[in-house]
């Protein structure tokens, strides 16, 4: 299977611009790429809690329908972060878009300092089947937390999608981090970073990775913008799981409410004390 990464810089505030740039990447990927993927919010850039209500869209927004549009004319899957209004709130949310639309939404839920004031935190996980792997989305800071990629784990994930927005001098925590996680939940981790430099003076570290079931990168980007490609080899899961599974051998497991759609999407509800 193959993936593309889309490590590029973005306009905080900036949708059109941002846009434009992500529909370009998905006009030009190979014509057997299943998946592209895009950092943290790339669509609006990072809104301020002055910005956020002009900048963010609802899910049947324009943009999101010309990511859609696009999306259908290259029959490719995209995962792309945006950020969201629904019913007044404001929420730092990532999608799965396929040719049959929004396959999985994922609303970050542990906020860094800067998404604080701005957004909403999310209330759950959540995993769909796409080509036959079941895929779960996270945000930048929910790698730093265990149990966020082990919700994931817990709703069966072999793949963990990272849309990262991360800067420096935090490059290296985040490259440890995908590692733990991909080898503590025997999954493949894909995490997609910015680069260049945002509102406030901060610049974005790159360091797009890809992690095998074992832990092993396999992949890594620089500090440049680029497009990559890498194939996930999916036999891997049933080797890194062939002796031993920690779902299975674990002792705790994380509280809250599992829902089945009948679309395949599993949910883990975030327990209201948590």
């Amino acid at each position: 299977m193959k993936v593309e990464f889309a490590q590029m810089t973005g306009q905080d505030n900036g949708t059109r611009h941002n846009l434009k740039r992500a529909l370009n990447a998905i006009a030009a990927c190979a014509d057997d790429t299943a998946l592209i993927v895009f950092p943290e919010t790339h669509l609006m850039g990072f809104p301020s809690s002055e910005t956020v209500a002009q900048v963010s869209e609802p899910l049947d927004g324009p943009t999101v329908q010309a990511v859609r549009q696009a999306v259908r004319a290259r029959n490719v899957s995209v995962v792309i972060g945006m950020a969201e209004s629904d019913d007044g709130r404001f929420y730092n949310t990532t999608l799965l878009i396929t040719p049959e639309g929004i396959a999985l939404r994922y609303r970050k839920t542990h906020l860094w300092a800067s998404d604080r004031g701005v957004f909403t935190p999310g209330d759950r996980y959540a995993t769909c089947l796409w080509n036959g792997v079941r895929v779960g989305l996270l945000i930048c800071y929910d790698i730093e937390f265990p149990e966020s990629a082990r919700a994931l784990a817990q709703l069966g994930a072999e793949l963990i999608i990272v849309t990262n927005g991360n800067m420096d001098p935090y490059g290296p925590t985040h490259r440890t981090a995908i590692m733990a996680r991909a080898q503590e939940n025997q999954a493949f981790a894909l995490m997609v970073n910015r680069v260049g430099e945002g509102d406030g003076g901060l610049v974005f570290a790159g360091g797009s990775a890809l992690v095998d079931p074992f832990g092993t990168l396999l992949q890594e980007a620089g500090r440049e913008e680029c497009q990559f490609s890498a194939q996930l080899d999916i036999n891997l899961l049933q080797a890194a799981r062939r002796d031993y599974r920690y779902l299975d051998d674990q002792r705790l497991r994380l509280p809250g409410e599992v829902i089945e759609h009948a679309n395949g999407v599993r949910e883990l509800m975030i327990p209201k004390h948590a």
